[in-house]
């Protein structure tokens, strides 16, 4: 068995090479299918967020590069460009990663709740697919276990801080009166709803929820007291809108630079801060060329998150801890797995060869043989059998020089130096 973590995320790939690697949601089911079907991965699942997209499997034997070549062949991307941003950890290290991911040590923002609900999502549809076994299950579920005892043992995830949050800072450092702004959130989701919970936090009451479907944008907008509309919507609710926030996952731009253009002649030239935290991104990079208009990507919202992120750094070491420890557990627990499968079958062979001699004994007490002449044959014959292959792979490796495996056949037997029993004189 041996497992592996690849990928790409924000720390190695620019949100242009992001946004081409991402995976829908409509396509992860087939994709896993594949990746099984083309690659020598047993087990797999995929995560994928606007900040990574990454790659959990089980190999018989590890084989990184031919799951790189296939997540190239799939996004229809050069295997030396996909190298040049991508990752891959292996066996301990594979499960170290994961579990930091889970934690939010991996994150934009360190500490943020929302991926390890991504990361059980990931779980959820490859168990759908059917690619996820006993081995990757285990390891998932070790995974959420290490990142509760995160979030429970340590103060990484006491404040608010998410890119959702760090979007609200943001704009609170625009606007300095956020009550008298309105705000358009673009899409329903999980981030969006974050950011609609920290707009309402700092004050803002005139909020419009657009989304594809209605329905969705009403359940969202109630909360909050927020008006719902369509994306068709957007245009007439776009002259009105001082904060634009975006976070769909659409696959083409929803708001391109005519659009914007025609808001800011009626709003008189009025500025306009806009985020899009999409990827692919929802809003078309040349809005950003407009005079009046503020527009910031993930990306953008490093130094706001540096900021943020002072009261958790204290709190990350212990995580740190807790996550290796973690990842140590597992192996140790994998490496027993092994042992048991060893054990069973050595068990299966010795009450084999005991059956065999005590059928034989039972014949001979049948046909009126002695039973203490019998007992020690029993003892005898059972002993041999028992002793019969050890022997012979002891001497073949004596033979060989293979004065470590003798050493450690020492030990598996529990056998020193002065422990054969002698009589008394």
């Amino acid at each position: 068995m041996a497992f592996l973590a690849l990928g790409i995320n924000h720390k190695t790939a620019s949100v242009d090479v992001r946004e081409r690697v991402a995976f829908t949601p409509e396509q992860l089911v087939d994709a896993l299918q594949q990746l099984c079907r083309l690659t020598a991965s047993r087990e797999a699942a995929i995560l994928s967020t606007c900040n990574r997209s990454e790659l959990y499997i089980e190999q018989d034997h590890l084989a990184a590069d031919a799951v790189l070549q296939w997540l190239a062949d799939y996004h229809q991307l050069s295997l030396d460009e996909l190298r040049a941003s991508a990752y891959v950890h292996e066996e301990h290290d594979a499960v170290r990663h994961m579990m930091r991911v889970a934690s939010g040590l991996d994150s934009l923002v360190l500490g943020e709740p929302q991926i390890l609900g991504q990361m059980k999502s990931a779980y959820a549809v490859a168990r759908e697919a059917g690619t996820v076994g006993p081995l990757l299950g285990r390891l998932f579920q070790a995974t959420f276990s290490a990142a509760k005892q995160v979030r429970t043992d340590t103060a990484i995830g006491e404040n608010p801080v998410s890119v959702a949050f760090a979007a609200v800072s943001l704009a609170r450092q625009i606007f300095s009166d956020l009550g008298r702004s309105q705000a358009l959130l673009i899409g329903a989701g999980e981030t969006i709803t974050l950011v609609a919970r920290h707009l309402h936090e700092q004050g803002v009451r005139r909020i419009v929820v657009a989304n594809r479907t209605l329905e969705r944008a009403s359940i969202l907008a109630e909360q909050f007291g927020a008006h719902a509309v369509l994306l068709s919507d957007i245009p007439q609710e776009l002259a009105n809108s001082d904060i634009v926030i975006s976070s769909t996952a659409s696959q083409l731009p929803i708001l391109g630079k005519g659009a914007v253009e025609s808001a800011l002649k009626q709003r008189r030239h009025k500025p306009i801060f806009m985020v899009d935290i999409a990827v692919p991104r929802d809003i078309e990079p040349q809005v950003g060329e407009l005079d009046d208009v503020y527009l910031y990507t993930v990306d953008d919202l490093h130094d706001v998150v540096a900021e943020n992120l002072k009261s958790r750094q204290g709190a990350a070491q212990a995580a740190e801890e807790l996550v290796s420890a973690g990842a140590d557990d597992f192996m140790a627990r994998l490496r027993e797995l092994a042992a048991v499968d060893v054990l069973k079958a050595y068990r299966q062979q010795s009450e084999r060869l005991r059956d065999e001699e005590l059928q034989k004994a039972q014949r001979l007490l049948a046909n009126g043989g002695n039973p203490e002449d019998v007992l020690m044959q029993l003892a005898r014959g059972l002993t041999n059998k028992l002793l019969h292959a050890p022997s012979v792979q002891l001497k073949k490796l004596s033979a060989e020089g293979r004065l470590d495996a003798l050493a450690m056949a020492q030990e598996l037997f529990a056998l020193h130096e002065g422990s054969t029993d002698k009589t008394p004189q």
